[in-house]
């Protein structure tokens, strides 16, 4: 029998490895990130992806609303390594007089490929979009009461906390939402994203 022999890693070279900062580790994945849109090819790696991340089930009117729409610019895959690993899900809501909102109902990404700026990447997308549109009024969402780690994430983005609406979820608990919501102006993205071919 040959003896297989490997290379000793040093106790303070693994620290190094595992104390890499977030913002490193960030910084090397985003030459594996890209973004692309969602079609009637792609839609149920959607609807797989919102099965592993979400704890509610969307129908098919939901992802069939989502690739036939004819405005895509609020919605929005990402990739890691062609693996789709995140998604920003959104509509247009019109209102008075050729003005109209962006609501956000889905946003997500897988919890192995989070803290990579994944999702930081696909609402700033989103925003982007809504600058470009002068009669966008508001973007806004619902988001869980109790999940303290998503309502900070989006008031870093300028998202004012609204009023809490009882009883919005079924079937998850706690059932209460809190009402989040950003005005004009929103930021305009510099630099383009890497979109997927």
């Amino acid at each position: 029998l040959r003896r297989l022999s490997f290379p000793r890693l040093d106790l303070n070279e693994a620290l190094v490895v595992l104390e890499m900062p977030e913002q490193t580790l960030s910084q090397r994945a985003q030459k594996y990130i890209k973004f692309g849109t969602v079609t009637e090819k792609n839609v149920d790696q959607l609807r797989k992806l919102n099965l592993a991340v979400f704890p509610v089930r969307y129908n098919d009117k939901f992802y069939s609303d989502l690739w036939s729409s004819p405005t895509q610019e609020y919605t929005h895959l990402a990739y890691f390594s062609d693996i789709l690993v995140g998604a920003i899900c959104g509509r247009v809501e019109p209102q008075d007089h050729n003005k109209f909102k962006v609501y956000i109902m889905t946003i997500g990404v897988l919890a192995p490929y989070r803290r990579l700026g994944i999702g930081t990447q696909l609402l700033q997308q989103v925003l982007h979009a809504c600058s470009q549109q002068p009669d966008c009024e508001a973007i806004y969402l619902h988001v869980q009461v109790n999940n303290d780690d998503a309502i900070d994430f989006y008031q870093r983005f300028g998202f004012s906390v609204g009023d809490v609406v009882k009883d919005y979820y079924c079937r998850i608990e706690p059932p209460d939402a809190v009402l989040l919501h950003r005005a004009p102006p929103f930021p305009v993205l510099t630099v383009k994203p890497a979109m997927y071919a």
